[in-house]
């Protein structure tokens, strides 16, 4: 086989481990004869267009392990979707490269950006073999189990309310914190990990899965604070009501991204909103709220073990799948064993699997109550997040 060039790439959100799939793909294609050049493309899609690529042959192993334990996207990220314009620019620039394998590591907007690609290069009758690599903190692909960068996120945001909610203890009232979580509830419901006493927060999590009301959210805090004396509420920022919209999206700016995303992370609106209603409602005096915002995607020094290592297997396992050559439009699907210690499979699947469309919480892993979660998710989530700094009271 002739030997190809390289272009690998990262897209989307950042993650605290999305640099260990890029760096486990690019140990593994070193190993490779059949890959010459491996380029990083700078910002996504936009560095392929730009022709803006970093030489990643060139740095050492030591610096690459270095990169691989920094947060967020080393090569820089984008939320371009190619059209079939940036599609033909696209191959123009890899048959001036001789590119030959084509990697991009993101969620499920970023497959779908993949399999444009893919697809539009079969159209061309262009020689291209492409990976997507999975990543996103929502934890919503389709395609795996749980997916890298799901477990460090879930990790901070239960560290971050097991901090919270001692902050509660002291000053009482109630708080509440806002967690990414545009579609899909996974990570907010990552908060119920932080429990450990029969009264510590968050005394109710609230997923976009279940339709928001008003007054039921006004009774459940009542509630709540009659029963502990304070309360700590765990919110997605995707809550809708019986709309279907997500209430965040209506007190927005209304920014889109190019994949028709509504931005709602760099806003405390619906804190806001919510701190109001109990206020006005509620007749509670003190009410804080604070949106976790970005520093659930990139803090330094918190990521999961098992989500590092997982991680660094996908993207490796992305070039080896990539190199048989068994799919030539493929995405790793994370695949759990059944088995009594935690273990799991990584698979390549067609990059339709991954691409465009979410999942959301599965019903039994959401409480019968409509704002806590089961068992079922808490032994789901704990062996990917892993053990959380221990806290005591008096």
């Amino acid at each position: 086989m002739k030997k190809m060039n390289m272009v690998i790439a990262q897209s989307g959100g950042p993650s605290m481990v999305i640099n260990e799939s890029l760096v486990g793909a690019v140990l593994e294609a070193r190993k490779s004869a059949k890959i010459g050049k491996i380029l990083g493309a700078r910002h996504g899609i936009l560095g392929i267009l730009g022709n803006d690529y970093v030489d990643l042959r060139k740095p050492s192993v030591k610096k690459l392990e270095a990169i691989a334990e920094t947060p967020s996207s080393a090569l820089g990220s984008c939320r371009k979707k190619p059209d079939a314009a940036d599609c033909r620019a696209i191959f123009e620039e890899f048959r001036k490269l001789s590119v030959g394998y084509f990697f991009y590591i993101g969620g499920n907007d970023s497959a779908d950006a993949a399999r444009i690609v893919a697809e539009e290069a079969e159209k061309e009758g262009y020689p291209l073999v492409v990976y997507h690599i999975p990543k996103t903190i929502d934890n919503d692909l389709r395609s795996c189990d749980h997916t890298p960068g799901f477990g460090s996120a879930a990790r901070f945001v239960a560290s971050a309310i097991r901090g919270d909610d001692l902050d509660n203890r002291a000053l009482e009232g109630v708080k509440i914190d806002i967690i990414m979580g545009r579609d899909a509830g996974f990570l907010t419901a990552a908060s119920a990990l932080a429990r450990v006493r029969p009264d510590d927060g968050p005394h109710l999590i609230y997923l976009p899965e279940v339709p928001f009301s008003e007054e039921k959210f006004v009774k459940d805090v009542k509630a709540a604070v009659k029963k502990f004396g304070r309360c700590v509420c765990a919110v997605s920022e995707g809550i809708r009501g019986k709309d279907g919209i997500a209430i965040g999206a209506k007190l927005g700016s209304g920014e889109k991204d190019s994949h028709g995303n509504v931005q709602m992370s760099g806003s405390g609106a619906l804190g806001d909103a919510l701190a109001k209603i109990l206020k006005t409602k509620a007749g509670v005096k003190r009410v804080r709220a604070d949106t976790f915002g970005y520093l659930q995607r990139s803090f330094p020094g918190i990521a999961s073990k098992v989500d590092q290592a997982e991680a660094r297997a996908a993207g490796a396992a992305a070039v080896k799948a990539a190199l048989k050559g068994e799919l030539s439009k493929g995405t790793i699907a994370i695949v759990r064993e059944e088995a009594k210690k935690y273990k799991v499979a990584f698979a390549p699947v067609p990059i339709a699997n991954a691409a465009k469309y979410t999942r959301s919480v599965p019903k039994e892993y959401i409480a019968k109550n409509g704002h806590d979660v089961t068992e079922a998710f808490l032994a789901y989530a704990r062996p990917i997040v892993g053990e959380l700094p221990p806290c005591e009271v008096l």
